[in-house]
């Protein structure tokens, strides 16, 4: 049964998210951490984006493909995939501790005593012999220190697996709010082509009225002066549909001309209204990759701590070897030729220049590092939640309102450009509505971008989508 939660409640999330993870002390051991914190151990994973799809709510293909390109040729990622091979390489060495360390060797050793050594001389001795031998080393998991070096290494391995998923999250939002951009420069071009069209005519009309006498020389460069405003816009506008173009093509890792043809074409916004519920529940933001992150690297320190503690332990370690040794390499494999030893050894350091108590206590910092970095991991993760969830209410009702704006700005400029005609008013009345028209047209398309924007920042700081979640 999942528990719902207002947004503006959200910072009870962190007893929520939390369990209890116990360090017991080692007996002897002059300890003063906390026997206990607050820890979820059993959410050990996140889902990937990949598997989340979020962005399809959107619905627009060309976008669903560009984040699918991100996925796969992205440079970025890659190196955080190749991060993920080296943890879990690291987990699979730390493992082979388990197992015997076995050495092969073969030789042949030639070897002269000197015959002076004794109280009477005598001869030199010479001798040479092959010799052929397994030699064994295995450290036994008395006191599991093995297993705790082994629990660390998948603590990191996981909590890389969180930053791959995390990567691959800020790349969907980074590609899906670069895509919106480009579409509202794209759109404010489509609108400076048709006020500039709008305006002309404007111009022309102020012209035929200069030539009847009807008008006068300063409403003519009054309305070119608006027309070549709007001009000069245009050139601004298509460097920024260049730029974002550019900035697509590094997020999915291609060069421009592989995708230019394919978003040059400009495409309406996206519906800017998406179902957001009025309560979340607390437990989406458990699977946040850089919750999850933080909550692996807080158990590898407990886990590195749990080595620390064991360092003042004995150890018990069985060297061995069996092999062969002979002058004549046909005699290589007689039974008589067979040698082999055998010793198991206990070695306890009794001193070693408080260098254990050293390594104790700095582990001991490194997991109260953790804890606070947890902590505040989470309490920024409530911070984004309640951030994105306030942007994206004030966005729709801006957008609302810029509706309204909008729609009487293009009423006044059909009223101001009839009385004009009619010569009912100053031109000057028409200027001021069509700079109006223009700049709130504008405002509202940069709002409904904004709105888009918000949407893909809730769901990078929720970890992803909630629909099949709610």
């Amino acid at each position: 049964m999942k528990t719902h939660i207002s947004v503006s409640s959200f910072f009870t999330a962190v007893a929520l998210l939390s369990g209890v993870m116990e360090i017991q002390a080692q007996d002897g051991l002059n300890d003063s951490i906390p026997a206990s914190w607050l820890y979820m151990s059993d959410l050990e994973t996140t889902s990937m984006p990949c598997d989340d799809t979020w962005w399809r709510a959107f619905d627009d293909s060309l976008l669903d493909s560009l984040i699918r390109m991100g996925f796969e040729n992205n440079y970025s990622l890659d190196m955080v995939a190749r991060r993920i091979n080296i943890a879990r390489s690291s987990v699979g060495a730390a493992r082979s501790s388990y197992f015997p360390e076995v050495t092969l060797g073969v030789g042949w050793t030639r070897s002269r005593s000197s015959g002076m050594t004794g109280r009477e001389p005598g001869a030199a001795a010479t001798g040479s012999y092959w010799n052929l031998g397994l030699d064994m080393s295995w450290e036994i998991d008395l006191f599991g220190k093995i297993t705790s070096r082994v629990g660390q290494e998948k603590s990191l391995y996981k909590a890389t697996k969180a930053e791959y998923a995390g990567a691959m999250l800020v790349l969907a939002s980074n590609i899906a709010s670069t895509y919106f951009q480009l579409r509202v420069w794209q759109t404010e071009r489509e609108i400076a082509d048709r006020h500039t069209e709008r305006q002309l005519r404007v111009v022309k009309i102020t012209e035929d009225r200069f030539d009847c006498g009807l008008g006068n020389m300063l409403e003519v460069t009054q309305a070119r002066e608006v027309y070549y405003s709007t001009m000069s816009s245009i050139p601004v506008l298509e460097n920024s549909i260049n730029t974002a173009i550019n900035s697509l093509a590094i997020l999915v890792g291609v060069y421009p001309e592989e995708i230019y043809g394919r978003l040059s074409v400009a495409r309406p916004l996206p519906g800017s209204y998406i179902l957001v519920p009025v309560g979340l529940p607390a437990d989406l933001l458990s699977r946040r990759p850089d919750i999850v992150q933080a909550r692996m690297q807080l158990a590898s320190y407990a886990g590195q701590l749990g080595i620390a503690r064991k360092d003042f332990l004995p150890a018990l370690t069985i060297n061995g070897s069996v092999g062969t040794a002979v002058h004549d390499m046909k005699d290589m494999f007689d039974r008589s030729s067979v040698t082999y030893s055998i010793s198991p050894t206990l070695s306890w350091t009794l001193f070693s220049g408080l260098k254990r108590r050293y390594n104790a206590a700095i582990a001991r910092e490194q997991l109260q590092i953790g804890l606070d970095n947890y902590n505040l991991t989470v309490m920024t993760a409530v911070r984004d939640v309640e951030n994105a969830m306030s942007s994206y209410r004030a966005s729709l009702r801006h957008i609302e309102a810029m509706e309204l704006l909008l729609e009487q700005s293009a009423k006044a400029l059909d009223l101001a450009l009839d009385l004009y005609k009619s010569s009912l008013t100053q031109f000057s009345n028409v200027v001021n509505a069509q700079m109006n028209v223009l700049a709130n047209e504008n405002s509202l398309v940069v709002a409904r971008g904004r709105a888009l924007s918000d949407i893909v920042t809730l769901h990078e700081a929720i970890g992803g989508g909630w629909s099949g979640v709610l």
